[in-house]
């Protein structure tokens, strides 16, 4: 069963879409090893916590942050309208 969100203030969301693009970049193959401290749960959930209370609910869309953020190869437009549809009212 998917959870929706209810509208999300777009500024909210644009910051989401931000930090998603940051952890990106930053992100290579073996950075765990590289970076002990490092953990892509934790890049996923600082993503998420700019939606502030809807990031409880967010579930999916945590598997496409952790996709948008390993997978170079990942389907960025379609998860940038899916953010964009969050901010819609």
């Amino acid at each position: 069963m998917k959870t929706t969100l209810t509208t999300v203030d777009r500024a909210n969301v644009e910051t989401v879409l931000y930090r998603v693009a940051i952890c990106a970049f930053t992100y290579y193959e073996g950075k765990e090893i590289d970076d002990p401290g490092f953990s892509v749960r934790d890049d996923v959930e600082w993503c998420l916590a700019a939606l502030g209370t809807h990031a409880e609910t967010a579930g999916s869309l945590r598997a496409d942050i952790h996709a948008m953020i390993t997978d170079r190869d990942a389907d960025r437009r379609t998860f940038i309208a899916r953010l964009a549809a969050l901010a819609e009212e």
